[in-house]
């Protein structure tokens, strides 16, 4: 597998420097898609990510994108799901650091708040060869960014809405041509109080909710530091606790309390040159889960590094190595963990119309050693005509899973003999542009895939135990448009995603698989943008299909379709300071729903929102 590693060595190519040109004040950030050709990655757009400032990225992924976000209610646990795979096979990073829990393998994206992060990216499809562990149904980025020569600069947002909610956003900061300082300090505070349908009682009657308050407090410091032209420093870090009464379901009186505190630090260190960047990285992450009172806690400590070589005009390489420690205190048991990981990708662009990308991956944990992981990827420009592109992209790859530490030590039930999930997948799509009057964007893209050795705990008498024992295909096809146009002074901006998605479990009866239950086969987002001047009005809806309850396809729940509209204004300033306003309705049309099964959700709410900008 590093065969590729001794050859550079023996050909004698030196660290000396920089595959992108790069400006001294600038801050430096490797590109999620750089050796990710064939595969389908979104970034959401700075305007997109300030709308949803005060909420949380579950909500900004389940309303924005064509992927499942299962919400257990309104504040509580938000788990995402990829083209039909759990929520644990999903990779979660922040500026490059794991942050999913090595014990539930997962990120609540409740917990995420938008006001905490500049950039937030998606990455479809299986990327085990780059990414590593869990990155078998996709991958989600979270990013700070940070500038240099910006003097001083400093903001403040606060929004008010329904449900007694109350959310607080401070950042400020300072760059120079040499350092770069910024601040964030935010509260989220919401009753949940909202009235719903009681399907537990006869009538359905409407009650309100009155055990699910949530408040979230946190912090995030950046900082960078060009040492000289050639080198850069950048750290952050990230605290944040939340204290969320949990929501019972339906007909249930329980009175569960939830406390989260996280602290999460990363630091890089970058030398540029001509024609490569080395990247030294160190991160930790520490989780604290208290359940009513039952106690648990889990530590990560990263050590990577990794070199991106500009070998010839038409190759493009990068080499490298982590390290990960894990430590595990929880209620029932104490354990540790230790993964290496060696890795490698290769581009090569023949021409300006043609990307290949090439991705290897060994792994070992636990002196255990994980399938060796390729995976390939093509971007081919096959058309141009006029103001219109035509783009090929292919790709395909193993990914994989290591057990989480509740899977093999939980007391009683865990199975520290279990399997790696693995799957290998495939992928292919279309990728049309227009440039004219009214420029038109629209991507297809059919993918395959099939996970083994999915783990699924089990019933054994009065204990349930992890087995390796589910197989699953998933298939689907994705759609996105998107187009934008002006007339007269009024600019307009739709874009419309649809998502089918089959995944069907295979263990039991292969010749008659069934929909693997809370997996929507139909899905579908919409949104409509009119502005003038300073003002803007958008609308947007997403729309969820019917999910199975169980295995048995027995019982499922009816679709839903949610609509939010707002209505923003910018033009609002006093010498250099703005004043941005927004207002929302969320739930415009008061739709009655559940994301899972007797999980209420809130009606129609409203939401104001004031910032100051200096």
């Amino acid at each position: 597998m590093m065969l590729l590693v001794w050859v550079f060595f023996g050909l004698g190519i030196s660290p000396v420097q920089d595959t992108v040109s790069l400006a001294p004040v600038e801050v430096y950030a490797p590109a999620v898609d750089r050796f990710a050709q064939g595969q389908k990655v979104i970034s959401f757009e700075k305007r997109e990510l300030q709308a949803y400032a005060s909420r949380s990225i579950g909500d900004l992924l389940q309303e924005k994108s064509p992927v499942f976000v299962r919400q257990y209610g309104a504040g509580m646990l938000a788990s995402l799901s990829f083209r039909g795979t759990s929520a644990g096979h999903t990779a979660v990073f922040w500026n490059g650091l794991p942050i999913s829990s090595p014990s539930l393998g997962q990120s609540d994206l409740s917990v995420l708040p938008v006001a905490a992060v500049d950039q937030v990216q998606l990455q479809f499809g299986s990327a085990g060869a780059l990414y590593g562990n869990e990155a078998i149904g996709g991958s989600l980025h979270l990013s700070s960014q940070t500038d240099f020569k910006k003097g001083f600069k400093g903001g403040f947002s606060q929004a008010f809405g329904s449900f007694g909610l109350s959310n607080s956003i401070f950042s400020g900061g300072f760059s120079s041509q040499k350092i770069s300082l910024r601040s964030r300090l935010y509260r989220q505070f919401s009753r949940n109080d909202f009235l719903y349908q009681d399907l537990s009682l006869p009538g359905t009657p409407e009650n309100r909710q009155d055990h699910a308050q949530v408040e979230q407090r946190g912090f995030v410091q950046d900082f960078a530091w060009n040492l000289n032209f050639s080198s850069q420093i950048k750290a952050s870090v990230w605290y944040h606790e939340a204290d969320r009464e949990i929501q019972p379901v339906m007909g249930s009186k329980t009175q569960d309390q939830q406390k989260d505190a996280s602290i999460r630090a990363v630091v890089d260190y970058f030398r540029f040159g001509k024609k490569s960047v080395l990247n030294l990285k160190t991160g930790w992450v520490r989780d604290q889960l208290i359940f009513n009172t039952s106690k648990n806690e889990t530590s990560q400590f990263l050590l990577a590094s990794d070199w991106d070589i500009q070998a010839t005009k038409d190759w493009t390489f990068k080499l490298g190595a982590r390290a990960s420690f894990i430590e595990g205190d929880l209620s029932t048991y104490s354990a540790t963990d230790r993964r290496i990981e060696g890795y490698q990708s290769a581009k090569w662009t023949p021409n300006s119309a043609v990307a290949w990308s090439f991705n290897l991956r060994q792994v070992f944990f636990s002196e255990k050693i994980i399938p060796f992981l390729p995976s390939f990827g093509l971007d081919w420009q096959f058309l141009e005509k006029g103001n219109q592109q035509f783009l090929l992209k292919a790709s395909g790859g193993k990914g994989f899973k290591i057990p989480t530490l509740n899977d093999r030590f939980w007391e009683p039930g865990g199975n520290p003999d279990l399997l790696p999930e693995e799957s290998i997948s495939a992928e292919l799509g279309i990728h049309w542009t227009r440039k004219g009057d009214i420029n038109l964007e629209s991507q297809v893209t059919y993918y395959l895939m099939q996970v083994d050795n999915w783990i699924i705990w089990m019933p054994k008498g009065s204990i349930w135990s992890p087995e390796n024992i589910r197989e699953v295909r998933n298939q689907g096809i994705e759609w996105e448009g998107k187009a934008s146009w002006k007339t007269g002074a009024w600019g307009w901006k739709t874009g419309l995603s649809y998502t089918f998605s089959e995944a069907l479990d295979q263990t039991t009866d292969s010749q008659n698989p069934r929909q693997l239950p809370y997996t929507p086969k139909h899905q579908a987002n919409g949104t409509l943008e009119v502005s003038k001047s300073k003002v803007a009005l958008e609308l947007n809806s997403s729309f969820v299909g019917s999910r199975t309850i169980g295995t048995g396809e027995s019982r499922s729940m009816n679709p839903f379709q949610v609509w939010n509209a707002r209505l923003s204004y910018s033009n609002l300033s006093w010498g250099k300071v703005n004043f941005p306003l927004s207002f929302q309705i969320l739930n415009l049309f008061n739709q009655d729903y559940q994301v899972l099964y007797l999980r209420a959700m809130p009606g129609r709410s409203y939401q104001i929102n004031f910032t100051i900008q200096i």
